[in-house]
């Protein structure tokens, strides 16, 4: 009976080898043949998708839309932006408006299972705060009893919000929109006692403030938002370019190799920097790019520790720390980890 089942089995592999084989490049094949990447961000926030008056997008989350045009097509401006809300964000993935998605957005088990969609990997470790104005003498979160609280609607945010006041016995009134520039306006305005969002976007938003001393970002992290890339999941080799190219780039922090050197360290004698430029090995090969993707993702946008500190870093107008946190290179005690290049 066993050796009747075998051929049955071996002829079923095969037609599943032959259907992942033939709609493996589906998308990658559709993206080159437009000639640029679509690529979702959200309503523009300073450091992660910011736009300026001449229409520029700028980013830690645009850098990675840049990354993987510059992967495809050795050019980073290969990317025509798609901004809209969280509440359509997820319909937009799905049917096909954009190739990826690349913002501010949390890996939960409902979105990765339920919605047709791949979370690909982290690119920032972040959780949930609460901003208030300095002057409301507001020093915990636990002082927000009977608060009304402006809230993205659609989001994860939401959802904590309730979770947060419930399981301490306080209430709170939503203010709600799926407009973060409106939230904005109205907690500025004073129609909320609190803004809650991710603490990357609370910091994002406060430096974007006429005067940004005069709110502070509550102690308590009330929740884990990891956040990271998002494709649909009926393309797993896009998945993968997805994927590989943001691992690339914290696997280039790791190893020394940056915009600046990138020429120079093709020289290498390290069997793991010439694997990642593609001197030896057949990586971005087996994805269908070129063998070396890498090195026009670095000679074009940098690698991960780069793309952090112009957008987001202390020195900037956001100024989020990054040593000592979850967000440093897991050599320095973080969670910033590539997988194996090899």
């Amino acid at each position: 009976m066993l050796k009747k089942i075998v051929p049955v089995v071996a002829t079923l592999a095969a037609t599943l080898s032959y259907t992942t084989a033939a709609s493996a490049q589906q998308t990658l094949e559709t993206v080159q043949e437009r000639g640029f990447l679509n690529c979702q961000v959200g309503l523009p926030t300073p450091g992660f998708y910011g736009l300026d008056a001449d229409g520029n997008w700028s980013g830690i989350d645009v850098d990675v839309c840049r990354a993987v045009a510059a992967a495809i097509f050795d050019d980073p401006q290969a990317v025509e932006f798609q901004s809209v809300t969280s509440a359509v964000r997820f319909t937009s993935l799905a049917n096909g408006e954009s190739d990826m998605l690349s913002r501010t957005t949390t890996w939960t088990a409902v979105r990765d299972t339920q919605l047709g969609l791949d979370f690909t990997t982290i690119n920032f470790y972040d959780g949930q705060g609460f901003l208030v104005p300095e002057d409301s003498g507001i020093t915990s979160t636990l002082e927000l009893d009977g608060a009304t609280v402006c809230v993205l609607t659609g989001t994860t945010t939401e959802l904590n919000l309730a979770d947060y006041f419930r399981a301490n016995n306080m209430e709170f009134t939503p203010v709600t929109n799926e407009n973060v520039n409106v939230l904005v306006e109205t907690y500025l305005g004073g129609g909320c006692d609190a803004y809650t969002n991710d603490k990357s976007g609370l910091a994002a938003r406060r430096s974007a403030f006429p005067m940004p001393d005069e709110h502070i970002i509550l102690p308590e992290t009330v929740s884990k938002e990891p956040l990271g890339p998002v494709v649909r999941n009926d393309d797993s080799a896009w998945g993968d370019i997805v994927r590989w190219t943001l691992f690339g780039m914290i696997e280039a922090e790791e190893l020394g190799v940056s915009s600046e050197n990138v020429e120079e360290m093709l020289e290498s004698d390290s069997p793991a920097i010439r694997r990642l430029l593609g001197v030896e090995g057949n990586i971005g090969e087996g994805m269908g790019l070129s063998p070396d993707f890498m090195v026009r993702v670095l000679s074009h946008v940098g690698n991960y520790g780069e793309i952090y500190e112009a957008n987001i870093g202390e020195n900037t107008p956001v100024g989020i720390p990054r040593a000592g946190t979850q967000n440093d290179l897991w050599t320095r005690g973080g969670l910033i980890y590539a997988m194996p290049f090899r």
